[in-house]
């Protein structure tokens, strides 16, 4: 999925949450009795303060928001072993309360302490806390991932790519293992082991309980939908309402998955060529026949010789190529990606560089946080490993045909295998379709030009729970109460508060 922060988070930093006294429920009755052994963590009272030292410091936490760290236990086998922590955001409810609404932005990875503000002038900021977390491993969370320093992030960027030749698939190979090494001596084998889906929805019923709610109610994007049917498929008995939007598929193996997200990128990248091919100036001609070809003159030269800009890294050729896909996760950015493709033509990389330093989490001071490198931690963890060569030279392949604007040219029909082989810690999850009994109606929101998780996945995983599927008709990754389409928003919006499914085949 990779992370959508650059989309995600700057529509939520721009809401703020309305300020009033806070009408407190109805007193409820106690809570169900947690799993056996689980009990110290089920029962915890979370003391809520300020944010110093929680989130990142670009995040910019809404006023009145209130953080804490709760304790879950490393591995749930091992109640009484090591321990992490949590940590939690909480924006109060301004009206009468009906419980808690846990939010995750996605990734996996990405920080979801700044999701608290979401939604902020409308009834769910009146009738829920809203809460964001940041998932084991991740943000604020203790202990943190960690595999790189900033200057090997930076040094990682800047490097030449390899060809595909036996030489450069041992070199990148060699890499990963590198990679992998340094993960585990800067975080250790056992907090990498219990880092995945499996081990957070464990987490997420421990946050239900702490926040004193007797069923879940959440809205999870992207990855945040994987977290959020695997709640579903664990504990169906507690969940009191699910908002999936932007669907992993949790039956596609890692293979199909980077497929359909290549020609989600390769369709949005289309839709933005068309769009610019408007412009007489556009950067990428007025022929959007020819876009690909002129996109590729554009970054190629950039394999040999990184493009100038006002910071002395220069412009890579990884780094322009991760701009262009950060800026392709909405429409809302195709300006600004017109703005840097037409800096390229003329021999500068600037606006790309800052797209590339949002996708990996690069702050100005140079620092990172450490979304990459949860991001592969957690898929390594979750997905099942490709050791076949064969397998991933034909991945590459079907790659370069499904993306032709990603592609090279200097295919050869083989490929390193990635950096999930090197790991050193088993995979937890395996790919399967969900199957549930015992589950309220939920709600799926998918996009029809999301480049991200595509259509059809959500399509896929509201057959597989059930659900009430809303189509939405953009071209952006996930849209609901961040697109500002009313259409979109009063239906989930109604579903959240009142359980009000949506009708069938609603489209907006």
């Amino acid at each position: 999925m990779r992370s959508w922060r650059g989309v995600l988070v700057g529509a939520v930093l721009a809401m703020v949450a309305a300020g009033c006294t806070v009408e407190k429920d109805e007193p409820k009755a106690p809570l169900p009795a947690p799993p056996a052994g689980l009990e110290k963590f089920y029962s915890q009272v979370p003391q809520w303060g300020g944010c110093e030292g929680f989130g990142d410091p670009e995040d910019n936490l809404a006023p009145k928001t209130q953080c804490t760290r709760i304790t879950v236990p490393i591995d749930y086998e091992k109640p009484d072993g090591p321990t992490a922590q949590i940590a939690l955001s909480r924006l109060e409810a301004s009206g009468k309360r009906i419980g808690s609404l846990l939010l995750n932005p996605g990734g996996p990875g990405v920080s979801g302490l700044s999701m608290a503000s979401i939604a902020g002038k409308t009834p769910l900021a009146e009738r829920f806390d809203r809460v964001g977390f940041d998932p084991r491993g991740v943000g604020s969370s203790l202990p943190a991932v960690a595999c790189l320093t900033p200057q090997e992030s930076d040094s990682e960027r800047a490097e030449r790519p390899t060809d595909n030749t036996p030489e450069g698939i041992a070199d990148s190979e060699d890499e990963n293992r590198q990679y992998a090494g340094h993960c585990v001596d800067r975080t250790g084998a056992e907090l990498l082991a219990h880092l995945g889906t499996r081990e957070v929805v464990q987490d997420m019923d421990v946050i239900r309980a702490v926040l004193g709610d007797h069923k879940l109610t959440y809205l999870g994007y992207s990855y945040g939908t994987k977290l959020g049917s695997a709640y579903a498929e664990k504990f169906p008995a507690n969940v009191r309402a699910l908002v999936l939007d932007g669907a992993v598929d949790s039956a596609a193996d890692p293979v199909q998955e980077s497929l359909r997200q290549a020609a989600g990128f390769q369709k949005a990248f289309d839709g933005y060529s068309a769009d610019c091919a408007k412009e007489p100036d556009c950067p990428l001609g007025t022929d959007p026949a020819q876009s690909v070809a002129r996109f590729r003159a554009l970054v190629n030269p950039l394999r040999d010789k990184p493009a100038a800009t006002t910071d002395p890294r220069g412009l890579s050729y990884s780094d322009a190529i991760t701009g262009v896909q950060q800026a392709l996760y909405t429409d809302e950015f195709w300006r600004v990606l017109t703005l840097g493709l037409s800096e390229l033509r003329d021999g500068r990389g600037d606006t790309l560089l800052q797209l590339a330093d949002i996708y990996d989490g690069r702050r100005d001071d140079g620092t990172y946080n450490n979304t990459q490198d949860a991001f592969n931690a957690i898929r390594c963890v979750d997905d099942p490993r490709i050791a076949d060569p064969a397998i991933t030279g034909k991945q590459d392949t079907e790659y370069r045909k499904a993306a032709p604007f990603l592609d090279d040219g200097r295919g050869t029909g083989a490929a390193p295998l990635e950096v999930c082989n090197a790991w050193p810690v088993p995979n937890t999850s395996e790919p399967h379709k969900i199957s549930v009994t015992g589950l309220p109606k939920t709600v799926v929101v998918s996009t029809t030009e999301d480049p991200a998780t595509p259509y059809q996945a959500g399509v896929d995983l509201a057959a597989q729970l059930g659900s009430a599927l809303i189509t939405f008709r953009g071209t952006r990754h996930t849209a609901a109460l961040v697109a500002g389409d009313a259409c979109l928003d009063d239906a989930v919006i109604a579903y959240l508060t009142e359980l009000t499914v949506p009708e069938q085949g609603l489209t907006c």
